[in-house]
């Protein structure tokens, strides 16, 4: 069982080329933001207000965070939220930092995904207040 936090914002996935620029206006201040750059391309994660132009870009998303920091060590965190949403049919983005393991699943779905996830034993935090 885990304490989940649904964070307040619409979440963009977004791809950009390989070898693109630093997109400009990605404030983590406002919200979660995760960067990733591989050989292929490069994925952001951001607000929506902060999606980058000149790629491709999904939204609305709705993001979970797991109450952290999380032991590095614990295995089957992931497991334990992605395994009911895919029983419930939700399809989900997860990413993860140091401190905690993150969800995003389309906000169309958020309600069966919220259902999926406490059905699991899984409890809903209070949303943070904005910083």
């Amino acid at each position: 069982m885990l304490d989940l936090v649904l964070l307040p914002d619409d979440y963009a996935v977004c791809r950009l080329d390989a070898g693109a620029a630093w997109p400009t206006g990605l404030d983590a201040g406002s919200g979660v933001v995760s960067v990733t750059w591989t050989p292929t391309e490069i994925s952001i994660i951001c607000t929506t207000d902060q999606a980058p132009s000149g790629g491709i870009v999904n939204t609305p998303w709705r993001c979970f965070r797991v109450n952290g920091p999380v032991n590095l060590a614990l295995t089957g965190i992931l497991a334990s939220l992605v395994n009911p949403l895919a029983e419930a049919r939700v399809n989900i983005f997860a990413f993860s930092t140091h401190d905690t393991d993150y969800v995003l699943v389309p906000a169309v779905r958020l309600g069966e995904a919220l259902a999926a996830l406490t059905a699991a034993g899984h409890r809903l935090a209070a949303t943070p207040a904005p910083p």
